[in-house]
């Protein structure tokens, strides 16, 4: 998708999401930058949202990666993503929340 990413990944206990969350938006953030594959300078938005899943859940949410551009022609990223912090009575902060590309 143009305006976010997915990112399924195995997280070992001893390693803080945080960190890994900020090693991949530097190292990426560095690549795209030297590689030149946007205009300008490019930088992801401040804050992250991570969900756990069961690895019997797996297969489920891979399709669902895959299947992105189907998702997101009935509702954007956005209002998907506040209607799971609503369904599951997440607390989150306003300022972290995704900004569609047009209101940077």
């Amino acid at each position: 998708m143009p305006d976010h990413t997915h990112v399924l990944i195995g997280l070992k206990p001893n390693v803080a999401l945080s960190d890994l969350v900020g090693d991949i938006k530097t190292g990426s953030t560095n690549h795209i930058n030297k590689n030149r594959w946007v205009v300008g300078r490019f930088c992801w938005q401040e804050g992250f949202g991570a969900f756990s899943y069961g690895h019997s859940q797996l297969k489920g949410v891979s399709n669902y990666i895959r299947d992105q551009v189907r998702h997101h022609a009935r509702r954007t990223f956005r209002q998907e993503y506040l209607q799971v912090l609503k369904k599951f009575e997440i607390e989150h902060d306003e300022r972290y929340i995704f900004k569609p590309l047009e209101e940077k």
